[in-house]
């Protein structure tokens, strides 16, 4: 089918509203509707959609769209019933969460002809009775969204994209579009060959974002630096990239705690959950979401102006289609990720139980990953290299390392050492195996090769495996060298790498940056924001003046000083001098209940010291601590109220009743009153739960367990001292 451009103009802004097209779409569909197959490499935001949504609802007959997220069909359903308010039927979604009545609504729109889209998951399309039914369907052209799924080499590999070919062949031939925003030229030959379609006309936009702005971080005090990077910039839209589900639940908590709306996205949530957290953030009644990888493909929301990676990705490919979701609309987008070598080698990890073709392709991945965050050349070269894309300009101005340039030293002496070791080798290598040589490195594998013989073994004194490989990947970069992804990345030398040997010139390295071995996964919440009892109080005098508040507060009231603030607490007073509430519950042991019944008198103190003495307080940013069994609190506290047995919640949360104890002691002390004397009372005498609740109140001179076990003598438990002065903390202090 024929189609002209004024055609083409008026089609667009009927249904899209557009008054012209983006960079090549015009000519994809030109040749889509022209019966020929197409191959489009687009960067997310590009307008993938709009080159197979447009000739679909052009063209006679309907067009199958193949995507692999359930969650996301409705959403491009629904946007596309949008462009035709009157007609329902225009698209519909073929997959396992479609009811029988729904299913036999599609199968009749179908087969009238009405739909002109239908958008189908890889595993239904393989489904005989779906095979029939569409076999009875008129097919305008097939589009295979996100293709780089078909490749071992991508990063999200789905075995079930490696039928379509011969399932498109059984229902009926017709024009094939493949579409990613990701793939490298390994992957665009993999997707071309699976589907057939070696000769289609490629279509391949740039894969530069200049909007986009690339930085890696070390990963300390990772949690903080988040926090304080969303408050800096409230009411802008992001998103926020963890490994585990069990991390995305903590982080989506911790921010919402910290007064950040943030809601988590992750495969272990139900589909209705996940689909409402979606157009929660979508329609921008949260700011934030924290997502493992399960989130983003297809996300239509122009203006996400920030993505946070808290672990680094599989592969290159995963980071840029996920850091591909901000600014979309051209504006603003900050790439931030967090590098850590524990992440790195938790994923390599992951990979040991797989098949060994597997493990040598993820490592592979991995290897490029590390390479660019350790990398100091600029961020955008290094990454549109990978894509086969040459990026001319040494200093892009929009990424860490071009913004803060690292110091750049003589190269030429480095750069002929690589080239005539890889030149003179008879095989070829990987580059860390070629790195460990002219490092020195005398392991098993260098020297079954002899390779601990060579006239290049440690060639100069001082320089480590770690600077040649920073060499060899600069060498890679600078065309001296080319890696063969097919061969699992082995090194040889290019013709402009025989070129300098034969006439060398100057030329500049940069030395990687270096991460020391920093904090993940199992990092605190707290993140060393917290003074610890042992570090004492910042502020003698102050603490000092404190404890006699304390004193003279207790005696008023009647109550042990360690029930109104334990010393932990009034050491981080003398510490961070809070002068608010808000602040004063930041320190350790002070919960609301304990801030609103006792804080007055110490933050009116506080403040007449601070003023009087001129105080610098501390601007470091603070978060909330969620603490390590914060999950728990709720739990615990709604069962104390149904008077449930807290044995019976200990067994409920996997807890000993040693942890369950700690866990209430926890609560209390920050200040929630409980009741646990239903639970007492079942297991402590009358008359000693008297005994020990006096003692509290008139013998004690702190909480200490070990003093009252001492005073009280061997008749007395220590499970029965714990419950009776939680009772008593509670009573008193709440």
């Amino acid at each position: 089918m024929q189609i002209q451009s004024d055609t083409l103009h008026t089609k667009l802004k009927e249904f899209f509203g557009f008054d012209k097209f983006k960079g090549d779409q015009e000519e994809i569909i030109k040749n889509l509707m022209a019966g020929n197959d197409t191959f489009v490499l687009m960067p997310t935001g590009g307008g993938k959609s709009l080159c197979y949504q447009l000739p679909a609802l052009i063209m006679s007959g309907t067009a199958i769209i193949i995507s692999p997220l359930i969650a996301l069909m409705k959403n491009q359903v629904d946007a596309i019933r949008g462009f035709s308010s009157d007609n329902d039927k225009i698209a519909h979604f073929l997959n396992s969460s479609l009811n029988k009545s729904k299913l036999q609504e599609v199968r009749e729109d179908l087969i009238s002809g009405a739909t002109k889209l239908l958008y189908v998951a890889p595993e239904s399309l393989t489904k005989e009775e779906n095979i029939g039914l569409l076999k009875k369907v008129k097919i305008s052209f097939y589009a295979v969204d996100e293709a780089h799924c078909i490749s071992e080499w991508g990063h999200d590999f789905r075995p079930e994209y490696r039928k379509i070919q011969p399932i498109v062949q059984e229902i009926g031939k017709a024009p094939i579009i493949a579409l990613t925003a990701t793939a490298t030229p390994k992957v665009q030959s993999d997707i071309q060959k699976s589907l057939g379609m070696e000769h289609a006309r490629v279509f391949k936009s740039s894969f530069n974002r200049p909007n986009l702005f690339y930085e890696i971080r070390p990963k300390v005090n990772t949690e903080k630096q988040i926090i304080k990077y969303i408050k800096d910039n409230s009411g802008k839209s992001g998103i926020i990239y963890c490994l585990s589900r069990k991390k995305v639940e903590e982080m989506a908590e911790l921010l919402n705690i910290n007064g950040i709306k943030a809601l988590p996205y992750h495969a272990g949530l139900d589909a209705a959950t996940r689909a409402a957290n979606q157009d929660k953030f979508l329609m921008e009644d949260v700011d934030v979401i924290v997502a493992t990888i399960a989130f983003g493909m297809g996300i239509d929301k122009p203006d996400v102006r920030f993505v946070i990676h808290y672990n680094m990705p599989k592969s290159l490919e995963g980071y840029y289609q996920e850091t591909g979701r901000a600014g979309r609309d051209g504006g603003e987008g900050k790439c931030i990720a967090f590098f850590s070598q524990k992440d790195i080698d938790k994923l390599e990890k992951f990979m040991q139980n797989k098949p060994v073709s597997e493990q040598e392709i993820g490592k592979q991945l991995l290897n490029d990953t590390v390479a660019y965050a350790e990398s100091n050349q600029c961020r955008r070269k290094v990454l549109l290299h990978y894509f086969g894309e040459e990026y001319e300009n040494d200093n892009c101005g929009c990424c860490d390392n071009c913004v803060n340039p690292p110091a750049h030293f003589p190269g030429q002496e480095f750069v002929t050492i690589v080239l005539k070791l890889v030149n003179g080798m008879k095989e070829n290598f990987k580059s860390d195996h070629l790195a460990n040589i002219l490092g020195g490195i005398n392991n098993s594998i260098i020297k079954s090769y002899n390779h601990n013989k060579s006239e290049y073994f440690g060639i100069i004194p001082g320089r480590d495996a770690k600077f040649w490989l920073a060499a060899i990947r600069q060498c890679t970069i600078g065309g001296f060298l080319f890696k063969d992804i097919e061969q699992y990345g082995l090194i040889s030398i290019t013709e402009k790498g025989r070129n300098f040997l034969k006439d060398p010139y100057p030329i500049e390295l940069t030395e990687d940056r270096t991460y020391e071995n920093t904090d993940d996964d199992s990092d605190s919440i707290d993140s060393g924001l917290k003074h610890h009892p042992a570090e004492g109080a910042g502020d003698e005098t102050l603490f000092a003046l404190l404890k006699e508040t304390r004193h003279s507060l207790s005696k008023r009231l009647k109550l042990p000083p360690f029930v109104i603030f334990s010393d932990p607490s009034l050491e981080d007073m003398a510490t961070l001098y809070p002068i608010t509430m808000e602040e004063l519950k930041n320190c350790q042991g002070v919960g609301e209940g304990k801030a609103r019944k006792f804080g007055k008198e110490f933050l009116e103190l506080i403040a007449k010291y601070v003023e009087e003495n001129e105080i610098d307080r501390p601007t470091e940013f603070i978060i909330k601590n969620v603490g390590h069994k914060s999950l728990n609190k709720v739990f615990i506290i709604q069962s104390i109220d149904r008077r449930m047995p807290l044995d019976e919640i200990a067994d409920a949360k996997n807890m000993d009743m040693d942890e369950l104890y700690t866990e209430i002691e926890t609560i209390v002390n920050s200040g929630t009153r409980i009741n646990i004397d239903y639970y007492i009372h079942q297991i402590v005498d009358e008359d000693k739960i008297n005994d020990i609740y006096d003692y509290f109140k008139e013998e004690a001179t702190s909480d200490s367990l070990n003093e009252a076990m001492k005073a009280l003598g061997v008749d007395y438990s220590e499970e029965e001292i714990r419950l009776i002065r939680i009772k008593f903390m509670s009573e008193l202090g709440n």
